[in-house]
């Protein structure tokens, strides 16, 4: 199994209020699904994207991916785990605007110290399987929307993940454009066997994922075939 969540837990402090965002969360993805995951504002989904990407800690439980139990990881290891094991494609793209297109790709191994000589025809090719040979050489300000989340996409596959973790990736498109995004990434999954977990407020985008896991107050209310 890629990836299990067991009894997750989640709360914070609000003033003298807890709240609860997971209450005992358990879940497993094999590998090569396309997970969607829905739910309401303040239902628990993002906190869980989250959680299963070692962006926060959980309050109890376990993460385990690939075999490894990455909530016991030290702040390091487990950024080194995030850099070399995820993929991260974000609703505002989350680009450096100094940085081309290429650089922009290039980037999670740049931090660990390859050269980009080394990472420039990776980065090319999967720049090339976005449609986006002509801009390698463009910045963030050149780009359109849609072509800026390619490019992220392609960052997220540059260092040939375990897991693709996708939060809101249409919300800041356009409908059309959003499509060709949730088009690209359903495709990526069936040909090349990349496991993708998506949040999304939209049941149309859900609809692009075989799976579909249904959220509300901090727990998992429902999961389904698609």
């Amino acid at each position: 199994m890629l990836l299990q969540v067991r009894s997750l837990e989640k709360t914070y402090s609000r003033g003298e209020e807890t709240i609860r965002a997971l209450r005992g969360v358990s879940l497993e993805i094999p590998e090569g699904q396309f997970v969607s995951i829905m739910g309401p504002s303040g239902s628990g989904k993002s906190t869980l994207l989250h959680l299963m990407g070692g962006l926060d800690r959980p309050s109890s439980g376990q993460v385990i991916l690939g075999g490894e139990s990455i909530d016991r990881l030290s702040d390091h290891d487990l950024s080194l785990f995030r850099r070399r094991k995820l993929g991260f494609i974000f609703q505002f793209f989350n680009l450096l605007p100094t940085l081309s297109a290429l650089e922009n790709v290039a980037l999670p191994r740049l931090l660990g110290n390859e050269s980009l000589k080394e990472i420039e025809p990776r980065a090319r090719e999967l720049l090339g399987m976005m449609g986006l040979e002509s801009r390698i050489h463009h910045k963030p300000d050149q780009l359109s929307g849609g072509e800026m989340q390619r490019v992220a996409i392609a960052r997220a596959l540059i260092s040939d993940p375990l897991l693709i973790l996708a939060d809101e990736p249409t919300g800041n498109l356009d409908s059309k454009t959003g499509e060709s995004i949730l088009t690209l990434l359903r495709d990526m999954a069936l040909k090349t066997g990349k496991t993708i977990v998506m949040v999304t407020h939209d049941p149309k985008a859900a609809s692009y994922g075989n799976r579909l896991l249904r959220m509300r107050d901090g727990v998992l209310e429902s999961d389904e075939t698609v």
